[in-house]
Parts: C-alpha cells; structure tokens; sequence
C-alpha cells in the first residue's frame, strides 16, 4: 500500500522495517534484546511477586516500586514482542489502529514512570526531612490516591495527541524506518503541517518531564541538606544508602531519555542506525536493570528473592 508524495490515501496497515542499514543483522540483534526482555519479564514480576505477597513490604516505599514494576512491564511488553517479529519473521506489518494503540501505551508508560519517580522522591524526603509524620503523610490511602493521579495524568497528556495524530492525512510510504511506532516518526509520513505535533512534544517535554526532573532535584537538594546536618557519619551513611538505589533509577530513566531526544534533534548529523538502536535501548535497558538495582540494593527485597530462590530449589532437589 504505497503512495506517492501527492496522492492522500487513508493508512490502513504499516510495515515496521526494524533499524535501517542494519538488516543483515537483525537475526543477532534480535538475541541479546530476547535475553533483556526475558530478564525484564522475570525480574520486574518477581519484584511484583514479593511486594505483593509480602504483608511486611506493604510501605509506601516498596508501593511505589511495584508500581514502577508495573510501567516497566506495560513499557517492555508493548515494544519488544513486536520487535522481535520484525528482527527474526520479517513481521513488521502493523494496522493504523494498532499503531496508535502502541504508541499511546509506549508514551503512557513513559509519563507515568516519571511521575512515580517523582512520588519516590517526594517518599524520600518525607522519610528523611520529617520521619515522625512518615506514616501519616504517606499513608495508603494517599498512595492509592497519588497512583491514580498517575494514571490519570498519563491518560490526559497522551490521548489528545493520540487524537491529533489520528486526524493527519498521510501521502507518503507506509514504512516505518523503526522497530515500533513512535509519535513522531509517524507523524513525518503526513502531508499535513505538524507544528502542533512538535510544539506538543516539546510542551509535554518542557512543562511535564522538565518539571518532574526539577521537582525531583529540589527534593534531593532538601534531602542533602538534611543528611548532612545528622550528627552521626553512620546516620549520614544509612540514609544516603537509602537513597542511593532510587537515584540509580532516576539516573537510567532520564540519561538515556535526553541522549534519545539529543539523537532525533540531531538526525541530520548521528548516522539513522544509531538513533534508532539508541529509541530500541531505551525501552529496553531501564526496564531490565532497575528490579535488579532494587534487589541487590534493598535488603529486605534481596533477601526475599534469596528466600524465593531457596524454596524453589528445594522444591526441585526434593522432585
């Protein structure tokens, strides 16, 4: 179904053609992102598993770490099975529909993982600056009431641009140069003009990322100020270390972001393959490494996974 650059034809499917110039070797490509996003799969639902089982890691702190589970697995789960279709069965056909379905999911997934790191922050300086009013501040009531706001925040951000995309007039191919469908990259493939297309990106990357990084650095700007007011150094110790696995988190959330963007401002000059590996990455590698950062970095999380492994051991030893 493809069209030439003056004729308007209404998008029905689009073929998703993997990283362009790298197709000889989109069959390997395809084995190092299954191992991450079997490692995603695995180790985003063992986190839930616990959390959720675990009557003692009902806090808001480990809340808000199953809710970050969550995204991870909504995030990986909407890109990667179609990716490695498109690496390993040549599968990229994808309908209009299912295209903006994916691309609400993958953006959803993206504004809600902010807000929940801007929740945590906010738990970190209630817990270090005003540890007394801990639990009545974040009590569960409040934390239901924040993951809704999330929820809710993600939704009426993302759908009005699911609907502006959805009114474009498209003239041109219907090949994607991506593993999955990203709102700009549709959006080029219109005749339309997609001024409101790129002013809404850069408003929701501006007043909405932008105010969560800086809303996040204040907290943490508050929080070191108060650790370092603590009269003991292994006072200052034990609370910076509790902080230590969430800027871990923070910082593979929003390093690889703005590297990504950096990449697609800067298409003419970074050659097409590496910003598309860098966008394939991006939703790959966060996912994956951040239960790990808060299994071996949180204690009470580590030992329950050492506990979980144990048990299934000795099942299988005893079979």
């Amino acid at each position: 179904m493809l069209a030439d650059n003056h004729t308007i034809f209404d998008p029905v499917t689009y073929i998703l053609t993997g990283i362009p110039g790298t197709e000889e070797s989109h069959v390997w490509i395809g084995i190092p992102f299954c191992l991450m996003y079997v490692m995603t799969l695995c180790g985003n639902s063992l986190i839930l598993f616990i959390i959720l089982t675990e009557q003692s890691l009902h806090e808001p702190m480990y809340l808000f770490v199953s809710m970050l589970a969550a995204a991870d697995l909504l995030l990986s789960t909407t890109t990667v099975p179609k990716m490695l279709a498109v690496f390993w069965f040549r599968a990229g056909e994808i309908t209009f529909a299912g295209c903006l379905t994916q691309m609400f999911f993958i953006h959803v997934s993206f504004i809600a993982e902010s807000a929940i790191l801007l929740a945590m922050a906010f738990d970190r300086y209630v817990a270090i600056c005003d540890p007394l009013r801990y639990t009545s501040v974040l009590n569960k009531s409040v934390i239901g009431k924040m993951g809704l706001a999330v929820i809710t925040r993600s939704f009426c951000i993302i759908f009005p641009l699911i609907l502006l995309t959805k009114q474009l007039k498209f003239c041109r191919t219907n090949l994607l140069p991506h593993t999955y469908c990203e709102h700009m990259i549709l959006a080029r493939l219109a005749c339309d003009d997609i001024k409101i297309h790129v002013w809404y990106g850069v408003a929701v990357a501006i007043l909405v990322i932008g105010l969560d990084i800086v809303l996040i650095a204040v907290s943490y700007g508050l929080i070191l100020r108060a650790v370092f007011r603590l009269p003991s150094k292994d006072a200052r110790l034990k609370a910076l270390r509790t902080c230590g696995s969430h800027i871990c988190v923070i910082l593979m959330f929003y390093v690889p972001a703005v590297f990504s963007s950096l990449a697609h401002q800067f298409g003419h000059i970074i050659p097409g393959y590496i910003v598309n590996l860098l966008a394939n990455l991006y939703v790959l590698i966060p996912p994956m490494l951040n239960p790990i950062v808060y299994g071996v970095t949180t204690k009470e999380i580590l030992k329950r996974v050492i506990s979980v492994f144990y048990l299934c051991w000795s099942r299988s030893s005893l079979l």
